[in-house]
C-alpha cells in the first residue's frame, strides 16, 4: 500500500502543509509514522478523505440521465471558428474541454461567465500511475 508524507499528501489535497497537520492533530486524517520518524498517510485513508472533502457544486438541471460524471461549472473560454468550438469549464477544480460545433455553442449562448455542466459518457477512460 503506498504511503504519502504530509507534503505530498498536501499538494494532492490541494491544501497546506499546515492544515494536513491540523487535521491529522485533530483526528480527521488518520496518519503514522515511517522508519525515518516522519509521519505519513496511507494511500487509501488519503482517497477516502479526499472523497469525503470534495465539495460537489449543486446541479441547476433537474434531469434524469444515465450519464454519472456531471461537472457544474463556469465556461471560462470560448474558441469560434465557422464550424466547430471549443468551450473550458472550471468545475471546481477540474478544467474539462469539449469540442463542439458553433451553431450549439451560439444556441446554447455559452460565453465566459456562463454557468455550465459537462457530461461525460465514455466507454473508454485511460487511468495512468505514475
Amino acid at each position: 500500500m503506498p504511503y504519502f508524507r504530509v507534503a505530498e499528501a498536501a499538494r494532492l489535497l490541494g491544501v497546506s502543509d499546515d492544515t494536513v497537520r491540523r487535521w491529522i492533530d485533530q483526528g480527521h486524517l488518520t496518519a503514522e509514522t515511517d522508519g525515518s520518524g516522519r509521519k505519513v498517510v496511507e494511500g487509501a485513508a488519503l482517497a477516502s478523505f479526499a472523497r469525503d472533502q470534495a465539495t460537489e457544486i449543486p446541479d441547476p438541471i433537474t434531469v434524469g440521465r444515465s450519464a454519472r460524471n456531471r461537472f457544474v461549472g463556469l465556461v471560462t473560454e470560448v474558441v469560434l471558428d465557422t464550424v466547430m468550438a471549443q468551450v473550458e469549464l472550471q468545475c471546481g477544480p477540474h478544467r474539462v474541454v469539449s469540442l463542439m460545433s458553433a451553431e450549439a455553442v451560439r444556441e446554447m449562448g455559452l460565453a465566459p461567465g456562463v454557468l455550465a455542466v459537462g457530461l461525460v459518457k465514455a466507454t473508454q477512460v485511460i487511468v495512468e500511475t505514475p
